[in-house]
């Protein structure tokens, strides 16, 4: 056993709070290890004055983690699945999924409890195309401005500073920064259908470290691995990356179901498909919804945004 397995996270509240509870579950399945924590920037973090579509580019939440990886300087990185893109570089792997928490988005807001119940004409931020589409679909009277900053900072422009009427954020991070108080609303699929593997962790390493890996299968949890897979595997069949609005929620029971849908950017066109399979082939399954989607149509809508 190395003398210590290094962490490397993000450095915002919520990423260390992620990264803390990583740690927390590998000291539990070995009292013996000894484990610690990097803070690295991102890209993602260092830009905030832009939407994140205008920065443009893969792994914006990532890349900085990887090189560290890469060269050793970390054991693991510690990502929301959400922000880590599915073309896994040449080295790395995702070496598990831990039991994933509530993996819908959530209204923020102070002044109404609903989103069929706020005024006409309110605005409401997001920092996603993917929220964004959506929400135009179910209330295109909404005005839509772009949040960008850490969950802290957005829940602060609602319930603070009043700066806007309402916020679409991931439940997951409200749930994991003790902030679930601020929901005003957990959407359900049929409004609103998350990115894909949000609300999951996925712990990344060199694919050639069999130490950490073996370490690592004391912490994922195989329904959670099956969801996130289905959800991936249909985001890569899409191949829209970041600049299309793509929707998509898994749940893993006796089989599989998936949800997916993808939109126009200004929500006036979305197509949706759900489809059962077994858990074993979640990637296929995922790959078939793509195809399904792609032939209603969303080809067209990935071709003019990508």
């Amino acid at each position: 056993m190395r003398p210590r397995i290094t962490i490397g996270t993000r450095g915002s509240r919520l990423a260390r709070v992620q990264s803390g509870y990583i740690m927390e579950m590998l000291k539990a399945a070995d009292a013996d290890l000894d484990v610690a924590i990097r803070v690295i920037t991102t890209t993602g973090d260092r830009v905030l004055d832009k939407p994140l579509a205008e920065i443009g580019g893969k792994g914006l939440f990532t890349e900085e983690l990887e090189a560290e990886l890469r060269d050793g300087t970390i054991d693991l990185a510690v990502h929301s699945l959400k922000d880590l893109p599915t073309d896994s570089p040449a080295g790395l792997t995702v070496g598990a999924v831990p039991k994933r928490v509530t993996p819908n988005d959530a209204l923020v807001c102070a002044k109404w409890s609903s989103l069929d119940a706020i005024d006409e004409g309110a605005r409401v931020g997001t920092s996603s195309l993917r929220r964004k589409a959506q929400l135009l679909a179910y209330r295109s009277d909404l005005e839509i401005v772009d949040l960008r900053g850490n969950v802290d900072t957005r829940i602060g422009k609602v319930l603070d500073s009043g700066e806007l009427d309402a916020a679409i954020l991931a439940c997951a991070g409200l749930e994991r920064i003790d902030r679930a108080d601020a929901i005003a609303q957990v959407l359900s699929p049929e409004i609103m259908l998350p990115a894909p593997g949000q609300g999951a962790l996925g712990i990344q390493t060199r694919a050639d470290d069999a130490e950490v890996l073996a370490l690592l299968q004391d912490i994922g949890d195989a329904a959670s691995a099956a969801e996130v897979a289905a959800e991936r595997a249909l985001l890569a069949a899409l191949g829209g990356g970041c600049q299309v609005p793509i929707g998509a929620l898994a749940a893993a029971g006796e089989a599989l179901t998936l949800q997916a849908c993808v939109c126009s950017l200004d929500g006036a066109t979305v197509l949706r498909h759900e489809a059962v399979g077994p858990c074993e082939g979640a990637e296929a399954l995922g790959r078939k919804v793509a195809e399904v989607l792609l032939a209603e149509g969303a080809d067209a809508i990935v071709a003019e945004l990508a």
